[in-house]
């Protein structure tokens, strides 16, 4: 990322999450309660999660960056407190343990998962006990992303860009899309306890999540993030990293449990002829962001060579089935190296609908670094400038003579 970068820090037990943004402009309002937690109790629904988020009520608390209401600049630093610490402080202590203490209170592990970072994790950082890796490497994370993610969210907001998702399928259950998305996405899909448009598909999928609850297994599925609003000259074609379908793909492909990413038609495209799937480009007065010229369909999602089309930008996710399973497969004990079942920790049976959450978040962080990138500035006032210079240039242009 170029103009704006974040990290987060802390374990899934431990006291609690820290996020640090950098590259917010001066001048943005912002306010917690209003522009961030209400993304943040988004990320806690959803039909398939489990017991943890009944204890946790996540609230972003602001440390820096912001003064009397505004972003001031500098860099935003956010926490996140863990309600659940409280159960977890001899176990996630950074001190030595008592030596004269109950070992079970250590919460130890030595079984990884398959699917999970357990394994990998303790060889890459020469572990033996799978807590010290699964801590850190839990989607408890996403908490903190989506913190993030929210006041990118507000930025972009200010210039008349929205960010949506809704999930699209569930297991094998696919949801009936329609033709044209609401306008308002997240409206009309945060009231479904799946976050789908589709109402039948909903309760088939609900029912999926129960059948795979009871035989102790899990599910996965797909979400669709929807951008609008987003003007044409986004990103670059020059060079690998600086295409904005990259950047998208590799923002939310780092999700976790994230397995594959398609921008507009994606794979489907790969199987049909050209003329069924390149957009016609037309003349159309509406497309004001774009010049005039507008795209008679969008399957390109909203993007060719790397920059944005003024159309929709359309990203999906595949996530894999949550790799803790009840119905435990087998696995090596690190201690000794004998056969053993799989370590069962606390979790969802599908999270599919959180997911799309923080993939919101990470769309969102990309899109408006990008945004960034192309209009800059240090204060929404100046981007501001630049931002209605650029589009009165493209209306100015359009397809006639320079």
């Amino acid at each position: 990322m170029r103009r704006i970068s974040f990290s987060t820090a802390g374990e899934s037990h431990g006291r609690g999450l820290v996020a640090i943004l950098q590259g917010i402009p001066a001048g943005l309002t912002l306010e917690m309660a209003r522009h961030v937690d209400p993304d943040l109790k988004r990320r806690q629904g959803g039909y398939g999660r489990g017991r943890r988020m009944q204890i946790e009520s996540d609230r972003a608390e602001i440390i820096s960056g912001v003064r009397l209401g505004e972003t001031i600049g500098s860099p935003l630093s956010m926490l996140i407190w863990n309600k659940d610490w409280e159960n977890w402080k001899v176990a996630m202590s950074p001190g030595k343990p008592d030596p004269e203490g109950n070992p079970k209170a250590l919460r130890s592990l030595y079984l990884p998962r398959p699917g999970h970072a357990d394994l990998v994790g303790l060889l890459k950082y020469d572990r033996r006990d799978t807590r010290d890796i699964l801590e850190r490497a839990s989607a408890r994370e996403t908490a903190a992303r989506v913190a993030c993610g929210a006041v990118c969210k507000r930025l972009l907001e200010t210039f008349g860009v929205t960010i949506g998702s809704h999930v699209t399928s569930i297991g094998s259950i696919e949801a009936d899309i329609p033709n044209v998305l609401p306008e308002k996405l997240n409206e009309s899909v945060d009231g479904s306890a799946l976050r789908s448009l589709d109402t039948d598909a909903t309760e088939r999928m609900k029912k999926a999540i129960d059948d795979a609850k009871e035989n102790g297994d899990t599910l996965g599925g797909v979400f669709e993030i929807v951008a609008t609003g987003i003007p044409a000259g986004l990103g670059s074609y020059v060079t690998y990293d600086s295409k904005l379908d990259g950047r998208l793909a590799g923002a939310v492909m780092s999700i976790q449990a994230i397995k594959g990413v398609e921008i507009g038609a994606g794979f489907s495209g790969s199987f049909k002829p050209g003329s069924e799937v390149h957009d016609p480009i037309v003349a159309d007065e509406k497309a004001t962001n774009a010049g005039g010229i507008g795209r008679e369909s969008n399957r390109a999602g909203g993007l060719e060579g790397g920059v944005t089309t003024g159309s929709p930008i359309v990203v999906k996710a595949a996530m894999k089935p949550i790799s803790t399973l009840r119905k435990r497969l087998p696995s090596i004990d690190m201690r000794d190296g004998s056969v053993a079942d799989a370590a069962v920790e606390r979790s969802d049976v599908c999270a599919v609908p959180a997911a799309a959450i923080v993939g919101e978040a990470m769309v969102a962080l990309v899109l408006a670094d990008a945004f960034l990138e192309k209009f800059g500035g240090d204060s929404i006032a100046e981007i501001t400038r630049n931002h209605n210079s650029y589009l009165e240039h493209l209306e100015k242009r359009g397809y006639g003579e320079r």
